[in-house]
């Protein structure tokens, strides 16, 4: 059996971002193995754009960021396996075996390093306890953002969110665009849980309310969820007596925390933080079992993926100069959640075009205070004047599902009369990345490309 220098667990932006920096650096033999058909995790389903800001200096939509981060794998040698999930890592003599299953069934490798990068999971229904029957239309707001995006299956008309979390906003907007109308997103916090620029985007731009320090006390419904009920917590996040209202719906989406994914870890003996379930490293990224390092959402949930890849690469050039025995990089933690979390300031434009998050105010004559660079400036005049975005929705293309994104922002009360007029075109295989699929489309004229490839 040939021996491994580094093999990688998961093939999202750390996996990937760690095996191409791993290779890159000098470790003869790196193998990826990412249990779905495809690489680049949850991005693939996440089709809007504001990925990218810090690594790649644009804004990118999900799909496009990891086709980045696996062209980088590929350009530096990584052997991938897909469709390869693994079930068991054991550790002796400095030694690592990695069971997998895959196509051709059972594998076993063996390698000097390991590094973790399994991402994390949603907390669903039952971890949050909420009372009432069990009918049809409640969805984790993950769930939700698979069906709408990569089957183009619309979950519900009539919707409430719970939890405020980055997925749920996103959602809230993304469903907004494709029709469907959403009644709250209701938080039982007294702050908003996603990033500043979501709530501007997602909740202000299409006059969605936000209910904090409420939460959802019942679910009514018997074969599809018909209504729910809304109650007022303290500040023990107790519910308010008599403060109970019910809000007509048929669809429940769950956006209420993420939990870094590590049975495999913790079955190998990796010790696990308690409390989150996060992998425990020290400052160089390595867990307790020597050669055995954790990177991204399995260690602990971060905001933005540029991070996570800046993390996967710091694991990676880590696990060859650990073989090496050579001096390790640390990790600084305080890097990871820099983004302003929350509601914006009163009055103030969140930038989005970098992860500065700047919030900027406009008064008169066009003076601007809060901005960290001229673009800031650019922007919240623009912001002021007329908004604009980012379109992106899908299309069908000969029975696929194709992501697409407008080439550049329109006014943001033209989305949903564009999105109106994009479903109605026939789209022929196979389709390429970038590819422009359609033209001149709408009042401004914007072409409409593809996110990603689709073949026949």
């Amino acid at each position: 059996m040939e021996l491994y220098h580094v093999i990688v667990v998961g093939g999202g932006p750390g996996g990937l971002a760690a095996a191409a920096a791993a290779k890159s650096n000098g470790a003869a033999r790196v193998l990826l193995l990412e249990r779905e058909e495809q690489t680049g995790g949850i991005l693939n389903q996440c089709i809007h754009d504001g990925f990218g800001l810090r690594r790649y200096r644009e804004q990118l939509s999900g799909p496009e960021y990891a086709l980045r981060a696996v062209a980088e794998a590929i350009d530096a040698g990584v052997e991938m396996k897909t469709g390869c999930m693994v079930t068991q890592v054991t550790s002796e003599n400095g030694i690592h075996c990695v069971t997998a299953v895959g196509r051709r069934g059972l594998a076993v490798y063996q390698s000097r390093t390991v590094i973790f990068a399994t991402g994390c999971r949603e907390r669903t229904r039952g971890a949050i306890s909420i009372p009432g029957s069990r009918p049809a239309g409640v969805f984790t707001a993950g769930v939700a953002q698979n069906l709408v995006n990569m089957q183009r299956i619309m979950v519900g008309r009539r919707i409430v969110i719970l939890g405020s979390g980055d997925i749920g906003l996103i959602m809230a907007r993304r469903l907004t665009i494709e029709g469907a109308k959403v009644l709250a997103v209701v938080e039982v916090m007294p702050s908003p849980g996603g990033l500043a620029r979501n709530i501007t985007q997602c909740l202000d731009d299409f006059g969605i309310p936000l209910y904090l320090k409420h939460t959802v006390s019942k679910i009514i419904g018997k074969d599809r969820v018909t209504a729910v009920e809304i109650s007022e917590v303290n500040d023990r996040q107790e519910l308010i007596p008599g403060s109970a209202s019910t809000m007509e719906c048929d669809t429940l989406i769950l956006s209420v925390g993420l939990i870094p994914e590590n049975e495999i870890a913790g079955a190998a003996a990796v010790q696990l933080d308690e409390r989150t379930n996060g992998a425990l490293t020290d400052r160089f990224l390595q867990t307790n079992i020597p050669g055995i390092f954790s990177c991204g959402n399995a260690r602990r949930v971060t905001d933005l993926v540029d991070f996570v890849s800046e993390q996967g690469e710091t694991a990676g050039i880590n696990a060859v100069r650990y073989i090496a025995g050579e001096p390790m990089l640390q990790w600084d933690d305080g890097v990871e959640n820099t983004m302003l979390k929350g509601l914006p300031a009163p009055g103030s434009v969140t930038c989005t075009l970098c992860p500065n998050g700047c919030q900027i105010t406009v008064g008169q004559g066009d003076t601007v205070e809060g901005n960290r660079c001229g673009r800031g400036k650019a922007f919240a005049i623009q912001e002021m004047r007329s908004p604009e975005r980012i379109l992106t929705t899908t299309v069908r293309a000969q029975g696929r599902v194709v992501a697409v994104r407008s080439d550049r922002p329109v006014k943001r009360a033209e989305l949903q009369t564009l999105v109106s007029l994009i479903h109605g075109q026939k789209v022929a295989l196979p389709v390429y990345p970038g590819q422009i699929l359609l033209q001149n489309v709408g009042e401004n004229s914007v072409n409409i490309i593809a996110e990603h490839a689709a073949e026949r």
